[in-house]
Parts: structure tokens; C-alpha cells; sequence
């Protein structure tokens, strides 16, 4: 439940921070910071490197910049459904229009009782006056995607998966005994054995005859 915990506080950090912005902070002409890494596929998607972030702090798991999520994203306006695949720390630019980061994905441990596949997503979109305008920046959760919307009129994006890996075992891990062993102590004689032979007791003395 730790890790459910955590990501619905993300979550509601992630709509606080969520929606448009104004200046720096809110990424008015993030697409300048872009480095474009590729040509673009056949859908019209370049994938581009943004940096690693170092706000991310890395959980007792995969690390978080080998960590894969798969993304979909969605034009209303033709209803064209694209999926992209990233690390934290790259963004898709699709038809030049737009451009979808990733800082983060998480998904609970197995053991846990509520199951959320999170990603910390960012999307700038390309306005009329040409310049790019951050419209979203927070978590988006697969499972119950109402704790955080992308408000944008044409696109939407959500997060399908995370790949990553949980570590088994520890430092602090308490290896559990084996069904039905006990903690006591076990005498000498119980784990050694007695090889000593037993005593015969005499035998009780013969009757006087009569």
C-alpha cells in the first residue's frame, strides 16, 4: 500500500502542476531546449532527447533511465491514435505540432494491493503564433485515469505501460524459515544423536522356592 500511497500523492501533486503556464516555468517556447535525434518514423514521430532529470530520485528498482513506457496519444480532430515508446528523459515530436516528454514512469510492486502504472508527462503544442505552450505537466495513471486529465482540445495522451523490474531480496532481507522448523535450540543429544548404548536394568532376584 506504500507504493499505491505514493503515487496518488504524485498524483495530486501532478494536478496541481498540471495545465497551462506562463513564462519559463510554464514552458512557453520549451521547443527550442529540443534536440532532434532522429528523422521521424512513418507516423511522423521524431524522437528527441530532452536530459536526464535529476529531480527524479531513483526507486529500490530499476533505475529510472532504463525504465521503457509506452505511450498512446491522440489527435480529436482527425481521430488519428498514435503510440510511442520512451525513457524518461526523451520526448516524441509528432507532425511538428506536437511534443510529449516523459520524466517518469512507476508502477506499483506486484505484491501491492492496488495496481497504478503511473508516467510524469509533459506536452507543448505548437500554437498559431508558431511558438510552443506548455498545455499539460503532471502524472497520468493507466487504471483510473481521472486522478489527473490532459485539458487540451486536440490532443490527449495516457500511459499504457512501465517496464521495470522490482528487486527480490535486500541488504535488510530476513530470510523466512521453512513451514513447521522451530527456533528453539536443539539439545546435543537431539542434533548429535547418543551413540552411548542404554543401560540394561538388573533383572529382579529370583524367587526363594518354597
Amino acid at each position: 500500500m506504500k507504493a499505491a500511497a505514493a503515487l496518488l500523492a504524485l498524483a495530486l501533486a501532478g494536478c496541481s502542476g498540471s495545465g497551462s503556464g506562463n513564462g519559463a516555468a510554464g514552458g512557453d517556447n520549451a521547443g527550442d531546449e529540443l534536440v532532434i535525434t532522429g528523422g521521424g518514423d512513418a507516423q511522423g514521430v521524431d524522437t528527441v532527447s530532452t536530459g536526464p532529470d535529476n529531480a527524479v530520485v531513483e526507486a529500490a528498482a530499476t533505475p529510472m533511465r532504463e525504465r521503457v513506457a509506452v505511450l498512446g496519444v491522440l489527435n480529436k480532430r482527425n481521430g488519428v491514435e498514435r503510440e510511442i515508446t520512451l525513457k524518461p528523459g526523451q520526448a516524441a515530436r509528432i507532425d511538428g505540432q506536437v511534443t510529449v516528454r516523459l520524466r517518469a514512469c512507476e508502477r506499483t510492486a506486484p505484491w501491492e494491493q492496488d495496481r497504478l502504472t503511473g508516467a510524469f508527462v509533459q506536452m507543448d503544442v505548437r500554437r498559431e503564433d508558431q511558438r510552443w505552450h506548455r498545455v499539460f505537466s503532471g502524472w497520468l495513471y493507466k487504471e483510473q485515469p481521472a486522478l489527473n486529465v490532459v485539458q487540451n482540445p486536440i490532443y490527449d495522451v495516457w500511459p499504457k505501460s512501465c517496464a521495470m523490474t522490482f528487486r527480490e531480496s535486500g541488504a535488510d532481507t530476513v530470510p523466512a524459515s521453512s513451514p513447521g522448523a522451530s527456533s528453539a535450540k536443539r539439545s546435543p543429544e537431539a542434533e548429535g544423536g547418543n551413540d552411548t548404548a542404554p543401560v540394561e536394568s538388573p533383572s529382579a532376584a529370583p524367587s526363594n522356592a518354597t
